[in-house]
C-alpha cells in the first residue's frame, strides 16, 4: 500500500499511527512522513536499533530478549504494544529481523517479525523470510510490508 493511501485512510478513521522500528532503522517512518499532511495521522517513530534502546524507550523486557531474542514475534508484540502505550497512537506497527549479511541457520538473513498493535484490540504477528536478497532489498521489502499491515487494519 501507498503511504499516501495509507495516510488518507488513517485520516478518514481518525487514526493516529505510530512505528517501532529495529532492522528499517525509521525507513517506515520515513516513508509515511514523506507524504505532506502526514502530521495529521503521524504521531511518532521509535528507532530501536540496539536492545537497550527496546528496553528504555519500548519497555521491552532484557528478560524477554534474553530468552527469545531479539528477532522473534514476541519481541515484536512487546515493541508494538510498547509503542502504543509510549504514544498518542491508536495503531503501531513494529519490525525487527535480520537485513544482513549474515544471519545463522535459525534465523537467515531477510528474517523480519512484524506486529501490529491497535487500542483496544488484539496485537497480529507475523513471520516472513524475504530470503538472502540484500540489506537494502530486505530493508525496502520490510517498509512495503508494514505499510500493507497499517493499511490492512484501516480498511
Amino acid at each position: 500500500m501507498s503511504p499516501e493511501t495509507l495516510i488518507e485512510l488513517a485520516r478518514k478513521k481518525g487514526v493516529m499511527i505510530a512505528t517501532a522500528e529495529s532492522c528499517t532503522g525509521g525507513m517506515v517512518a520515513a516513508a509515511i512522513t514523506d507524504v505532506a499532511g502526514s502530521s495529521d495521522v503521524f504521531d511518532r517513530g521509535f528507532v530501536t536499533y540496539s536492545n537497550a534502546a527496546k528496553f528504555e524507550m519500548l519497555g521491552v523486557s532484557p528478560e524477554l530478549i534474553a530468552a527469545v531474542g531479539a528477532v522473534s514475534e514476541e519481541v515484536a508484540r512487546a515493541m508494538a504494544e510498547g509503542a502504543l502505550a509510549a504514544s498518542s497512537a491508536a495503531l503501531t506497527v513494529a519490525v525487527t529481523g535480520i537485513a544482513g549479511p549474515g544471519g545463522s541457520d535459525t534465523k537467515p538473513e531477510g528474517l523480519v517479525c512484524f506486529a501490529r498493535a491497535a487500542a483496544g484490540g488484539d496485537t497480529w504477528l507475523e513471520t516472513v523470510e524475504f530470503g538472502a536478497i540484500g540489506r537494502a532489498k530486505v530493508r525496502q521489502a520490510t517498509v512495503n510490508h508494514a505499510l500493507k499491515l497499517v493499511g490492512a487494519a484501516l480498511i
